[in-house]
């Protein structure tokens, strides 16, 4: 099964070699019809300490490696 991919942006890089990326994603309400704007925060693993607040990452699924982080930062994010 392949791993999923999610591009964000960095909105903390306070832990030692861990970022938390914040994933926004916009989708109609089903009943409403309106359109919804909802964030997800998710702590990555970012080995060499490269990202800061406001980069644009790309982050991946991986094996846990501690309590909260299930995701590794593979990347800059496209800009476009």
């Amino acid at each position: 099964m392949p791993k999923r991919v999610m591009q964000g942006t960095v909105v903390s890089d306070k832990g030692d070699k861990t970022v938390v990326v914040s994933i926004d994603r916009v989708y109609t309400h089903p009943l409403l019809k309106k359109t919804v704007r909802r964030s997800n925060r998710f702590h990555a693993h970012d080995a060499d300490n490269k990202f800061k607040t406001g980069d644009l990452v790309r982050i991946q699924e991986c094996a846990p490696k501690s309590k909260l982080k299930r995701w590794e930062v593979i990347g800059e994010g496209s800009k476009g």
